[in-house]
């Protein structure tokens, strides 16, 4: 399994618009972070997680040619309103969305033109074809064991997920006490950790090492990171086995 970070940013992105901090200013690329999502390779496989905001250009950056599935965390504007660029993969065939059923319900409602049957010309859309995931049970999709974790993104109920010895926890503030048996004996994690200072809906930089502290996987990769950090600078400061993720990143021979 192949894991390749397509963005690793929050909401506003980085650069955020307007700003002249030193970090949005920076000539260094890993400093250069589009809306959180990652792309999973299998074989001939490939799963999204997540169809960013920025998902367009990440895909040309990455020359990302083929898309079989995509799961999705929750239904905020930066994880779900790159969509309709997938349009480009449904030509053949429809393409299953995956999610809670919260989340695929407000999916089709911002969506509306996607599920009607109304007849579109000119760009079209994307054929979809939507799948309700239940909480912590195992589902294979593309040849892939992926558990839908139930986590909290403030008073919001969101998934991350398990893939086999991987896990992908992004705009999470708590984990719940029921949810921590799937994250047991962990290759990697992959967590959220948007600043310095607390959040009411996402774990601080202190909040997330205290999980990969307990957790204790092999390896963990934040994202989801504010103009708070510069890479290179937090990556001087983090403890051993414990890195932030960049745009671009790619991890091999995963399990």
């Amino acid at each position: 399994m192949k894991i390749t970070f397509l963005g690793t940013g929050t909401s506003h992105g980085v650069p955020v618009i307007g700003c002249k901090c030193a970090v949005c200013q920076s000539e260094d690329r890993r400093n250069k972070r589009t809306r959180s999502s990652i792309y999973i390779e299998s074989g001939d496989s490939a799963i999204l997680i997540d169809t960013a905001t920025d998902f367009h250009q990440q895909a040309v950056r990455e020359g990302i040619d083929h898309l079989n599935a995509v799961l999705y965390t929750h239904a905020h504007a930066d994880h779900i309103h790159g969509l309709d660029e997938i349009r480009i993969f449904t030509r053949q065939n429809s393409m299953p969305i995956f999610g809670s059923e919260a989340t695929i319900e407000e999916v089709r409602e911002r969506f509306p033109y996607i599920f009607n049957s109304t007849i579109q010309r000119g760009g079209g859309k994307p054929d979809i074809t939507t799948s309700i995931l239940k909480p912590m049970k195992k589902r294979v999709i593309e040849g892939l064991e992926i558990t839908a974790i139930p986590i909290k993104h403030g008073k919001l109920d969101i998934f991350g997920y398990r893939i086999g010895d991987t896990a992908y926890l992004t705009d999470c503030n708590e984990i719940p006490e029921s949810s921590l048996p799937l994250l047991k004996d962990l290759e990697l994690l992959i967590i959220g950790a948007l600043r310095h200072s607390s959040h009411p809906t996402h774990f601080s930089l202190s909040e997330s090492l205290e999980i990969i502290d307990s957790l204790a996987p092999g390896k963990a990769l934040l994202t989801h990171m504010s103009h708070d950090f510069d890479h290179e600078k937090l990556l001087r400061e983090l403890p051993g086995r414990v890195e932030p993720a960049y745009d671009g990143l790619s991890l091999k021979n995963l399990h």
